[in-house]
């Protein structure tokens, strides 16, 4: 994407900008992949919040500015459109070196968390893992 964005004139760039915001800030932003690795385990995807133990966690627009080191983020702005959840999850996996096995038992806990099941069962089901 930094390479797109560098070949592009000034005028493409200012279009880009009307259009999506300060999105363009992002690629400047250097990703410490320890850190995004540690955080990505606690990522609860279904409640898109960050889960320690059983305490859900959701950073402010203004904590993601601080996080990111990009304060001139609009927090008005939408940056996202619906995304393909299979390559996603690919790439998630492969950040966090997550295996496969991993990955199922993952999602055996969120089909569980969603509430699939009478609540006792779901609590007798959870205990186990």
């Amino acid at each position: 994407m930094k390479e797109v964005w560098d070949h592009w004139d000034d005028e493409t760039k200012q279009l880009f900008y009307y259009n999506y915001g300060d999105l363009p800030y992002l690629l400047d932003v250097k990703v410490d992949k320890h850190v995004f690795r540690a955080l990505a385990l606690y990522w609860n995807p279904a409640y898109s919040c960050f889960t320690f133990r059983k305490v859900d966690l959701v950073p402010t627009m203004e904590e993601y500015k601080t996080l990111l080191r990009c304060p001139r983020i609009q927090a008005d702005k939408a940056y996202s459109r619906a995304a393909n959840v299979s390559t996603f999850l690919k790439k998630l996996m492969s950040i966090t070196g997550m295996k496969s096995e991993e990955k199922g038992r993952y999602l055996r806990l969120e089909y569980l968390r969603v509430g699939h099941l009478p609540q006792s069962v779901r609590a007798h089901k959870m205990m186990q893992f």
